[in-house]
């Protein structure tokens, strides 16, 4: 294996995995750029770059992947995007054309894979991402292009269906004001009108804001229902912390992004954010393989994988590893099989449906005795909810 550049944690250096080795003919070539640091860096380091890290060294420890029944070892050449689409566009370029890697591995968040996506469909290089949800991703019909989360309105149903049944009437919500901010309130406000939960209160924000004590003290003196954050992990964690600063507590509690990681429940504190729920999928009870993927994590990391996009960026890893050792490194039979296959992965069965995976269903979690649980679907869940939310401690 070639040279691989990590950061542990959230951390913003980037440090030096392992010596410089001369790469062989052979090697298997994948190439990308993650934040290591701006503001995508704590959401990169904690779903993104640890799993390509992990993957990649597991894949070489049993013998390389089977390419064509020969064994060939992954080299991975990793850079830092700064959370910079520029800077990151010029990487994939330079990968994709001098560098001529094999394969890609996607960037962190639904902007900068939205930025790619032209760039990859042109060079024809297949992106399963982890960490990019929206419908209008997949409005530009982009045959290489497959998101591994589920959709905003999928999502947002589930939590409109949940609410519902609580006999939840009136909800307040903010979002940032991005991609993934914006369409996550537009599927929102239309979920919750089916379900007849009135909206008192919308507001957004910009990306990278500071304080929200002004518009969370305004929500809280209209008493919802429900409070709905459309969030980027740094806003996750102020508004937790300036809602518990005003006492602002209402029935529900839901956060997005950066809820399901486990340094929000160690930096806020366990009892602070029992009862929050937020963005998730899976928690080490969902299954066998979710077990065996956690335990693994912490092995190799020192620290627990999130309970949302970490595990989805997992089963894409899981789906390009199953799909070179079907078809080979033909990047257009890649894109042909994943498109036309069922996935067993870490995450239950994955099948994507003109470019959407169709078979991961919305759910919501909830921070109980420090762990993320699944409360909904029933189907799905790993404990029964709390509801209302209790006090913040």
């Amino acid at each position: 294996m070639g040279i691989v550049h990590f950061v542990r944690g959230a951390a913003a250096v980037a440090l030096a995995a392992m010596a410089a080795v001369p790469a062989l003919a052979q090697d298997v070539r994948i190439g990308y750029a993650i934040s290591r640091s701006g503001p995508g860096a704590p959401g990169a380091q904690t779903s993104q770059e640890p799993n390509y890290i992990m993957w990649a060294e597991q894949v070489n420890a049993a013998g390389g992947l089977n390419v064509g029944g020969k064994k060939r070892k992954i080299e991975l050449i990793g850079y830092d995007d700064r959370t910079d689409a520029e800077t990151m566009l010029r990487t994939y370029e330079k990968l994709m054309t001098s560098d001529k890697v094999d394969l890609i591995l996607p960037p962190w968040g639904t902007g900068l894979n939205f930025a790619l996506m032209p760039l990859a469909q042109r060079h024809g290089y297949p992106m399963l991402s982890p960490t990019a949800t929206g419908r209008k991703l997949l409005s530009l019909k982009n045959p290489y292009f497959f998101p591994l989360l589920q959709q905003p309105d999928v999502m947002m149903e589930a939590l409109a269906t949940f609410l519902k049944a609580r006999g939840t009437k009136t909800a307040a919500v903010v979002h940032v004001d991005e991609l993934f901010g914006l369409e996550q309130a537009a599927a929102l406000e239309k979920a919750f009108k089916e379900k007849g939960i009135q909206i008192i209160e919308k507001k957004s924000y910009p990306f990278g804001v500071k304080d929200l004590q002004p518009v969370l003290r305004d929500i809280k003196a209209k008493e919802p229902g429900a409070f709905i954050a459309l969030s980027y992990p740094p806003d996750t964690f102020l508004i937790t912390a300036q809602s518990k600063a005003l006492a602002f507590n209402p029935s529900a509690f839901y956060a997005a992004v950066g809820t399901a990681f486990p340094i929000y429940r160690d930096k806020m504190g366990a009892a602070t954010v029992e009862g929050v729920m937020g963005l998730g999928t899976w928690n080490p009870k969902s299954g066998p393989a979710a077990k065996a993927y956690f335990d693994a994590h912490v092995a190799r990391w020192k620290k627990e994988p999130d309970r949302w996009a970490s595990a989805h960026c997992w089963a894409g890893l899981q789906i390009l590893q199953q799909a070179v050792e079907k078809v080979g490194l033909d990047r257009k039979k890649i894109r042909d099989y994943i498109a036309s296959t069922e996935f067993d992965t870490v995450i239950g069965k994955i099948r994507f449906k003109n470019g959407e995976n169709v078979s991961t269903p919305g759910v919501v979690s909830q921070w109980q005795n420090g762990e993320f649980e699944v409360v909904w679907p029933p189907e799905r869940a790993t404990a029964s909810s709390q509801f209302p939310k209790p006090g913040w401690n």
